[in-house]
């Protein structure tokens, strides 16, 4: 879903005050802690998840205007750009295909829309069974084991029409809902085609079929800043904190009227824990490692963004990821709990505990590993490379109604608790920034064992 970190070690730890800030008990004469400031937290929480940043769509407007706010914000605390950049903003280029209008004619009969679906990369697609190289044509039985033949089309590998059983209307619908989305990928789409229709195979076929599709690049940027090491003995030994920005724009609107999906806990809560943090350490200013901040680009889309970052390092200089993931209400265990993707996949997350010894503050390992999401956000593509690269988060999500709905806005976010959070992602990140911790690295896939 990659450069950094910090010196000094935590000492000890005091319960949480009121459920938002720990302290640190300090000499006679000494400064206190320094602590995570909720007012930056407020602020950039409430910016980023305004109906002004509309969503914050992958290659919409509401999606640069969060951009240059963010790497504004990078400026403001004193970050510098990443080796090779110029500004905060990495862009690089995805390409965006639209579906236009398709027709079907089976045998004479021309179909209903909500019977065919087209998913393709061609500009103009024209097939007829009178065609030189007719289409391979395909049948998807009753059988739910035929479930995966059927999604795996939504890949096309070669021009297909694909007859699907009305035992599957329900996933056809899914994947009529899917092809009628713009998408994005990181490269220009192929040639191919798949047609979908419900219904049985005729016995005599004849068709003619006719869509079209239109294809553009767009480009996209993640938002890097970077606190330089204070030892240059460990200048290839980053430390990166990251959290998507990008949500699902404006949406189909809601019975209430209501249009933007604003996106606050997914992902705009780890967006501002970045900012927070990189404000944090700027202030402490003692980081032993380098230290990345991340805000990814269309991670809703396809994990680009982040895909497109970790291309721009060497796995192998990438000490540990902390990717921070819908962190905005309480999570299962309680106030002053989080929980820990991959959390058997090195030791990442006993050493943070370590560095809380004294508060209140948990991290648990992920309560829901059902869910794969371990491999469902930013830190998936350092991990598969071996890099301790884990996401943050305190989201239910197998009960979490808010998910990916008009719905998600700051009302419905526990920002003291959010706050909590974050102070516990910079206390329990000391080791690692000072250089006095190093996680195990994660098996890359294909490998076993850690």
């Amino acid at each position: 879903m990659k450069n950094l970190l910090l010196a000094g070690c935590l000492l000890a730890a005091l319960p949480v005050a009121a459920q938002s800030k720990f302290k640190v008990k300090v000499k006679p004469g000494r400064a206190a802690e320094t602590e995570v400031s909720a007012a930056t937290v407020s602020r950039v929480m409430r910016t980023l998840a305004s109906d002004d940043m509309q969503g914050r769509g992958t290659g919409q407007p509401g999606g640069l205007r969060a951009a240059q706010f963010l790497a504004g914000e990078f400026a403001r605390i004193g970050l510098q750009p990443l080796p090779g950049l110029s500004g905060f903003e990495q862009t690089f280029k995805v390409y965006q295909t639209r579906p236009g209008v398709a027709t079907a004619v089976l045998n004479g009969k021309a179909l209903l829309p909500t019977q065919v679906a087209v998913i393709s990369g061609a500009p103009a697609l024209s097939w007829t069974s009178d065609d030189a190289t007719p289409v391979a044509v395909v049948t998807i039985g009753p059988d739910q084991t035929e479930r995966g033949r059927l999604l795996a089309l939504r890949r096309p590998t070669a021009n297909t029409l694909v007859f699907v059983d009305t035992a599957h209307t329900k996933l056809f619908g899914q994947i009529a809902q899917y092809a009628a989305r713009p998408k994005i990928s990181p490269e220009q789409a192929g040639p191919y085609s798949t047609v979908y229709v419900l219904g049985a195979r005729p016995s005599t076929l004849t068709y003619r079929i006719s869509a079209s599709t239109v294809g553009q690049p767009i480009e996209l940027r993640n938002v890097v800043g970077v606190l330089p090491g204070r030892d240059p003995q460990r200048s290839k030994e980053n430390v990166v904190f990251s959290g998507h920005y990008d949500h699902l724009g404006i949406v189909k609107p809601s019975a209430e009227g209501d249009s933007i999906a604003n996106g606050a806990d997914d992902d705009a809560s780890g967006t501002t824990a970045v900012v927070a943090l990189a404000e944090y350490f700027k202030k402490k200013n003692d980081n032993a490692r380098p230290l990345i901040f991340v805000a990814f680009a269309a991670e809703e889309v396809g994990g680009f963004g982040s895909q497109y970052f970790s291309k721009q390092l060497d796995p192998q200089q990438v000490t540990a990821m902390f990717n921070i993931e819908m962190i905005g209400k309480e999570a299962k265990f309680g106030p002053n709990t989080a929980f820990i993707t991959g959390y058997d996949r090195s030791d990442f997350g006993p050493l943070l505990q370590a560095n809380l010894t004294g508060s209140k503050f948990r991290f648990e390992p992920d309560p829901y590993p059902e869910q794969n999401l371990f491999y469902r956000s930013d830190n998936a593509t350092l991990a598969r490379l071996g890099v301790p690269a884990h996401s943050i988060s305190t989201d239910q999500i197998p009960t979490d109604k808010l998910y990916h709905s008009v719905d998600d806005e700051v009302e419905s976010l526990n920002l003291q608790n959010m706050t909590a959070v974050i102070q516990a992602i910079a206390q329990s990140a000391t080791g690692l920034a000072s250089g006095q911790q190093t996680p195990t690295r994660i098996a890359p896939e294909g490998t076993s064992g850690k």
